[in-house]
């Protein structure tokens, strides 16, 4: 396989035959819908950053063995119409930036769109486990998967969910939950902060960690951790070790809970979980 050294600014309009193939209407609410997709696969080297900044629509990244990002682009057109469908969908535009050490993607911000319509763009990307992950939404959800790299995630209206995952994370969002699964920890920081929602972190039970977690409207909770050892604690902040400390942890929310939770046993909220959040309240 060729290596791309770089290609900037690529618009990707597939062909009417395609956007028509997924269009239909939805008499409930008067609206058409118009759909196309592409797939493209890229070298990258060990180590390289994978970074994709979106507007609206889902982005999910799972990591995998090899050194190739595939990264599968779902352009969606929505207007009161099938023919305003059909106009605006090669109106979205998605820029790429290619290079050796870095694949990235970003869909453009729109302006001049009718009252009734709307876009958006769902990413699915399979990218090397230890690639740096660099993630940027506005009204979406992200989801990661089995990635060993730092992973940064952040979107302002949509959860933030991490499964499986061994780097360092910094994960975001303004109105969603956080809501991370390790499978181990290294030396690298984890923050997890949202403004509106909860925030969830599944550690293993032997992992190393110096918590700190503050609330402002919400409850602290470290459910039935074995080897948890609190040093602060109060009504809106908690410090503690887990396994003697290690790993830097902060979780941050302004309004609703916090949990920490072992991996190794059902992580479902109990009714003692609840009360637990409405006493520290």
């Amino acid at each position: 396989m060729a290596v791309a050294v770089s290609r900037r600014v690529a618009v990707f309009v597939l062909p009417l035959a395609v956007a028509l193939a997924g269009c239909d209407v939805s008499l409930g609410n008067l609206s058409a819908r118009a759909t196309d997709e592409w797939t493209h696969t890229y070298p990258l080297t060990a180590g390289g950053e994978v970074r994709i900044v979106n507007t609206n629509g889902r982005i999910d990244v799972e990591g995998v063995d090899g050194s190739s990002v595939e990264v599968r682009a779902e352009r969606i057109a929505r207007g009161a119409t099938d023919g305003a469908a059909r106009e605006l969908l090669p109106r979205i535009v998605i820029k790429e930036d290619i290079k050796p050490e870095r694949v990235s993607f970003e869909t453009e911000r729109m302006s001049g769109i009718m009252i009734g319509a709307g876009f958006e763009v769902r990413y699915h990307v399979r990218a090397p486990k230890n690639a740096v992950v660099n993630i940027t939404n506005t009204n979406g959800q992200v989801v990661l998967n089995a990635l060993a790299g730092k992973v940064s995630a952040r979107t302002t209206n949509g959860a933030v969910k991490g499964t499986n995952l061994t780097g360092g994370v910094d994960g975001e969002s303004t109105n969603g939950s956080v809501s991370i699964d390790m499978a181990s920890v290294g030396s690298d920081r984890i923050a997890l902060e949202t403004t509106n929602g909860s925030v969830t972190l599944m550690l293993p039970e032997t992992a190393k960690a110096t918590v700190t977690a503050s609330v402002t409207n919400g409850g602290i909770n470290v459910g039935a951790l074995d080897h948890f050892d609190v040093t602060e604690k109060s009504r809106r902040r908690l410090e503690g070790k887990m396994n003697g400390g290690g790993t830097a942890v902060e979780l941050q929310t302004t309004n609703g809970s916090i949990r920490l939770r072992s991996r190794d046993t059902i992580n479902t909220p109990t009714d003692s979980d609840t009360k637990d959040d409405r006493k520290d309240r």
